[in-house]
């Protein structure tokens, strides 16, 4: 790769870095390219970006978005062999990953950026896993807030019946 390549792998992962709040660095070294191609389609299917990079090139395209992303911690991560899974809902390469492992021993978590957390190591798998996603949180925003209003609509139902029930055996005995 000459310094040309060099310079546009490296300007298309900082610009992947810096529109992206969830990435996960993996390490599928062991895997065949078979099992390679069957990630990939996987990732592909559930609109997960899936790119082997060389650490080097991954560091320095993080470093031009480093201070106001806070990738620093990552770059420990940058050892060996590295794929990075890009993805726009933060439990899905892990649920990916999980479910892949069922069959095969890799692709294993070396560290996982969401939202400017930073998850290192492959026993935050299950955790990772658990994040809900932004339309999930939205979901239940919105059912804790109904769940008042519902209370109070059908208490004022039940209470309107009674009100009018008193009132008018009020008017009755007038």
């Amino acid at each position: 790769m000459n310094k040309a390549e060099k310079t546009r792998v490296i300007s298309i992962l900082a610009d992947k870095f810096a529109n992206s709040s969830v990435f996960y660095l993996t390490d599928s070294s062991t895997l065949t390219v078979e099992q390679v191609n069957k990630l990939r389609r996987i990732c592909f299917e559930k609109n997960v970006e899936f790119k082997v990079v060389k650490n080097n090139l991954a560091r320095l395209a993080m470093e031009s978005n480093a201070e106001e992303k806070g990738f620093e911690p990552l770059y420990e991560a940058l050892k060996g062999p590295t794929a990075i899974m890009f993805s726009e809902t933060g439990n899905l390469p892990a649920k990916i990953i999980s479910e892949f492992r069922k069959d095969y021993e890799r692709p294993i978590l070396k560290a996982a950026y969401i939202e400017s957390a930073v998850y290192f190591g492959d026993e935050n798998l299950d955790a990772l896993k658990s994040i809900k996603s932004k339309e999930e949180l939205i979901a239940d925003i919105i059912a804790l807030l109904q769940s008042p209003v519902k209370n109070v609509v059908g208490s004022l139902k039940s209470s309107g019946n009674t009100i009018m029930g008193l009132l008018k055996t009020l008017e009755e005995r007038a």
